[in-house]
């Protein structure tokens, strides 16, 4: 199997229930596949549809045609298809995604978000909380903030606790929305550097990155995806 995810004949739109239920169609027939040990980086204007694509990809959308297949385990899940338990497998052990935003429960110290993953997987707890410490330090979070929850973190500060939850597990696909949108050049360095050694062991990655600079350094390749005319 040449690929690690793949989308066929994918289509979404929004109803637009305040302006007369309008239809806004945003994606139709995209077909895109991204390999074992790949980047491809999304482009396209504001509004074209990445963010939605991506979320379509990771099932927070539902997909309205085609399908969305996904090498899990052993096995192909369509994600377009899949029902909440099945997610759930697919998120835990073979689908990440660091978004732009840092969604967490209140009062559980920004630690304990990065290893939660780790041990929804079977790590046992130390070692996850020693490999979300490691992660956290490599990111340059400071040790104060370790123990301390992310809710009055700074933005840079809450995208690193975002980056080390996605990154630390070394899942086999891995999307990423603007990962680097809130870091400095320090912490751009070190987030291209996790992408590199994540292709390096054979993940296979979907960006949206508008950093031309880290993007131009850690794709291999370019898909645009284009509004549609509906939707310009």
């Amino acid at each position: 199997m040449s690929w690690s995810l793949r989308a066929e004949g994918l289509g979404k739109s929004f109803t637009l229930h305040l302006q007369g239920g309008v239809t806004m169609p945003v994606l139709r027939g995209l077909e895109l596949s991204v390999a074992p040990g790949e980047c491809v980086a999304l482009s396209g204007p504001s509004g074209a549809g990445k963010s939605t694509l991506m979320r379509c990809l990771y099932g927070n959308y539902g997909a309205e045609a085609g399908r969305i297949l996904l090498r899990h385990g052993d096995g192909v899940v369509d994600i377009a298809t899949a029902d909440a338990r099945t997610m759930r497998e697919v998120r835990r052990d073979t689908l990440g995604y660091v978004s732009q935003f840092l969604r967490v429960i209140p009062r559980v110290p920004a630690l304990e978000i990065v290893a939660e993953p780790l041990m929804a997987r079977g790590m046992a707890r130390d070692a996850a909380l020693a490999k979300a410490e490691a992660m956290l330090t490599r990111l340059n979070l400071p040790a104060r903030l370790h123990h301390l929850p992310p809710a009055t973190f700074s933005g840079g500060e809450q995208q690193r606790v975002n980056l080390a939850r996605g990154f630390a597990p070394a899942y086999p696909v891995l999307l990423l929305d603007e990962p680097t949108a809130s870091l400095d050049a320090a912490n751009r360095e070190v987030v291209i550097g996790l992408i590199r050694e994540a292709k390096d062991r054979g993940a296979a990655i979907i960006g949206i990155f508008h950093d031309a600079e880290v993007r131009d350094r850690v794709a291999d390749r370019l898909f645009a995806v284009t509004p549609l005319p509906e939707a310009a």
